[in-house]
């Protein structure tokens, strides 16, 4: 069992608890004990797509936090949080409310690369101490602003319908593809301040993490069926999944013995950068090639 099971997390539960899900499934089924991690937090308020490392997957969990995003997301209009959610309470107010019309006029701002402030309300660290923390126990907490990608931001289709264009919307359905980084809370309350007015986000859906999405994703309920029917192996993706965007590089016998060793193998007819090596599709190790020397990133215990 090496590999990725996705989850399509539900609202309230912490990527922490998927994580715990996963384990007891494992066992529940038989399989025994693996490593099991996630690829990327997502909050108990946030529902979709979570990764979650299998066995020696867990060693690819860190790149997951480095890939992209997208998410669907709802701004309520008229309210900020101090948390930028509906679970926050109330801050700011105000009477304005947009057309679709101004929606679309303002999503260009947010488009590209962009400097974001993040949440209060977040896991960031301020002088040693969870942000989150800090603002729970009354303190002003200031961050930083950072610098994000988003890489497209449009109205969800199903908010594109003529007859709303001229209407004001107590609010709106956006779809957000974004770099590492990015606070969909900060991105939301930025767009209603840019629109006149304050917000704070009521829905968060991830629908894609990297190159996992909905399509692969499974319920807790069809992760317990299947675990007591010990077929989780339905479910698990190849560990090869979360490096679609990596070229393999095939190896002979010796060759993997090599890498296996953590010896260099010199002489290697492949451009530079990283690759996914393997000898008869079984995945030996990641590497970086450089000059023809080829070195291991990750190694893999299969």
């Amino acid at each position: 069992m090496h590999g990725w099971i996705i989850l399509d997390k539900p609202l309230g539960l912490g990527s922490t608890q998927g994580v715990s899900a996963v384990k007891r499934a494992l066992r529940n089924g038989g399989y025994g004990k693996f490593k099991v991690g996630h690829g990327g937090t997502l909050d108990p308020l946030a529902t979709g797509v979570l990764p979650i490392a299998v066995g020696e997957a867990t060693k690819l969990a860190g790149r997951m936090l480095d890939s992209d995003k997208i998410y669907d997301f709802t701004i309520m209009f008229g309210v900020q949080t101090d948390t930028l959610d509906a679970e926050g309470v109330s801050i700011a107010t105000s009477d304005v409310r947009p057309t679709m019309a101004a929606v679309q006029a303002v999503l260009a701002q947010f488009t590209g690369p962009i400097a974001q402030v993040p949440p209060a309300y977040s896991a960031l660290k301020v002088d040693g101490e969870r942000a989150y923390d800090l603002a729970r126990a009354g303190q002003d907490v200031v961050l930083a602003s950072r610098n994000v990608t988003i890489h497209a931001l449009t109205p969800h289709p199903t908010r594109l319908l003529d007859d709303e264009v001229g209407e004001e919307l107590e609010a709106v359905t956006l779809t957000a593809h974004v770099s590492k980084g990015t606070y969909i809370r900060s991105l939301a309350r930025d767009i209603a301040l840019a629109l006149g007015t304050v917000g704070h986000v009521t829905m968060l859906r991830r629908v894609k993490a990297g190159p996992f999405d909905l399509l692969s994703a499974i319920s807790l309920d069809k992760l317990d069926e299947l675990a007591k029917a010990s077929a989780l192996e339905d479910v698990l993706l190849p560990l090869r999944v979360a490096l679609d965007d990596i070229p393999a590089l095939s190896l002979t016998p010796d060759q993997a013995g090599a890498l296996r060793q953590g010896r260099i193998l010199a002489g290697i007819a492949a451009d530079d950068g990283q690759y996914f090596a393997e000898l008869d599709a079984v995945p030996v190790a990641l590497v970086e090639v450089e000059d023809g020397d080829v070195r291991v990133v990750r190694g893999f215990n299969l």
